[in-house]
């Protein structure tokens, strides 16, 4: 089975090696419990939603199995407006599945500095558009991690690999309901 962890730099392991980065640390969580999986990293440090979408064609071949997708934080940081991030978002996932490509959405919370009808809009974004075309939601990808210096690297945003490891842990659970997902749409071909 073969997923692609399209994202940005929380994907792509920014200031970690390799291994140490989500994809491969998730690909080791599965592989030690017997899941024949293996998780592409297609993650860029920097990517907004709209490159991400950019990218899509050649970030995610077709033949792939599924796709946890994780973007939207720098978006946040940036400030941008809400509505283009939704807008970006629901066409990468809408592409997906219309491919039938099965999708994780991994959601994102909005820093508080940005206001409350900021956060509202924003993280809004997640539930809306996982419940519109019917894909699993993780509802925030830096889950105990966030605001935890132990888990972070020193620029306060990044996860350690430590922090990797929970956010893995965490998130375990819906990616095993993402290959249930993917097998069940095998066995219905």
């Amino acid at each position: 089975m073969r997923i692609v962890a399209l994202g940005d730099s929380l994907t792509a392991g920014r200031g970690l090696p390799f291994d140490a980065a989500f994809p491969a640390k998730l690909q080791s969580a599965l592989n030690a419990k017997d899941r024949a999986v293996e998780i592409v990293n297609a993650g860029v440090s920097g990517d907004t939603a709209s490159g991400a979408l950019a990218r899509l064609d050649w970030s995610v071949p077709e033949g792939t199995d599924g796709v946890i997708v994780e973007l939207g934080a720098n978006d946040m940081l940036l400030g941008m407006d809400p509505k283009v991030t939704r807008n970006a978002l629901e066409e990468i996932v809408r592409r997906l599945s219309a491919r039938g490509t099965v999708v994780l959405l991994a959601g994102m919370r909005a820093a508080p500095n940005l206001g409350a009808d900021y956060a509202g809009a924003f993280e809004a974004i997640y539930s809306d558009i996982a419940a519109k075309y019917d894909v699993l939601l993780y509802p925030f990808f830096l889950d105990g991690v966030v605001a935890n210096q132990k888990l972070n690297q020193s620029d306060g945003i990044h996860p350690t690999s430590a922090g990797v490891d929970v956010i893995v842990a965490r998130i375990l659970p819906k990616v095993e309901e993402l290959l249930a997902r993917i097998r069940q749409k095998h066995d219905l071909r």
